[in-house]
């Protein structure tokens, strides 16, 4: 089965050979690559045609609205194949990557994607510590299969690791919304739509950590805790509003989460283990003691605690309180 890769390209000159050496060096070998050059200014598009014109599985585009998006769309009629992967200009593909995945794929059929881990990589210097953390969250959820208990967190699968029938990305609204993070998007249209992931747990994508990628220098990226997008899947996909809400934490993330809520809730419960905060009036909400929690009938909890020892600790509480329901609390930090 073809495998139809779609690429925007936007001024990655530099890293487009390897990249591209990458595809070509995949031990699956029936795959079309559609670039779909994105207003490059240096020498990306010379690059890809010079590719396309020793290798016809490379089809050379351009794109007539700049940004991602756009570009992406501009490219996806062109795909020939029934199983579509996405990939990044600056970044690399193990050699097994299409064999493994296609096989898994074939396996269970449409109405199922497969999706794997990720590696970063620099040329110079060493990778952030955020990007790490991300990456080894990300291997996590896909060993433990873990995408949609874990999907208001970050985002679950990135726009390079996921492989599935077009059909069913069709179905999910392929790439209409002009929504960023846009693969974050993607996975809650994944989630809304009951579609079944397969994780493996195989490093799939060479990820490259540069000062100048996209998720360091866009606006939209700036706040990567994303509140307004994961509100707007939690509340018609996950929201009881008969069931009491609980919002667990009152730091900074739990301050701009509750602001947001006032527009969507009339009441909700704020909590924390903070002496100093509890009885506090904040926003017009008295800040109550998480001790509050398994006296409340089936809540639903957000929680908003970035420190991962918190976390942990939230983790345990949760388990020993045997009454409170068990799929209905979410890490939204």
């Amino acid at each position: 089965m073809k495998v139809s890769i779609i690429m925007a390209v936007k001024d990655t000159a530099t890293y487009l050979p390897s990249c591209l050496d990458s595809i070509i060096d995949q031990s699956y070998q029936d795959w079309e690559l559609i670039a779909v050059n994105d207003h490059s200014t240096d020498d990306s598009l010379r690059i890809l045609e010079e590719y396309a014109q020793k290798d016809s599985r490379i089809k050379v585009f351009s794109s007539q609205r700049a940004k991602l998006i756009p570009t992406l769309k501009e490219g996806y009629p062109h795909c020939e194949g029934p199983l579509i992967n996405r990939m990044d200009s600056d970044d690399k593909m193990p050699s097994y990557k299409l064999e493994e995945m296609v096989g898994e794929w074939i396996r269970h059929g449409k109405g199922h994607i497969v999706a794997g881990g990720t590696e970063h990589f620099v040329d110079e210097g060493e990778v952030g510590d955020g990007f790490r953390r991300y990456e080894r969250w990300l291997n996590q959820v896909a060993k433990d299969n873990a995408y949609y208990d874990e999907i208001y967190k970050e985002c679950v699968i990135p726009s390079h690791c996921w492989l599935l029938h077009k059909d069913d990305l069709d179905l999910v609204g392929a790439f209409d919304r002009e929504v960023y993070p846009e693969d974050y998007d993607l996975c809650f249209r994944f989630y809304r739509n009951n579609m079944k992931i397969i994780g493996l747990p195989r490093i799939f994508h060479y990820w490259r950590d540069r000062s100048n990628r996209i998720s360091r220098t866009w606006d939209e990226y700036k706040d990567n805790r994303y509140f307004d997008l994961k509100l707007e899947y939690f509340f018609p996909l996950d929201r009881d509003t008969s069931r009491p809400l609980v919002l667990w934490g009152a730091g900074r993330n739990g301050k701009d989460m509750a602001k947001l809520l006032l527009q969507r809730e009339d009441n909700f419960h704020w909590v924390c283990d903070n002496e100093r905060k509890i009885g506090l009036d904040i926003y017009g909400i008295i800040m109550e003691s998480f001790e509050v929690v398994p006296t409340l009938s089936n809540p639903q909890i957000m929680i908003v605690v970035s420190s991962p020892d918190g976390q942990q600790e939230i983790k345990k509480l949760l388990a020993d309180w045997e009454k409170l329901p068990r799929d209905d609390f979410w890490f939204f930090a």
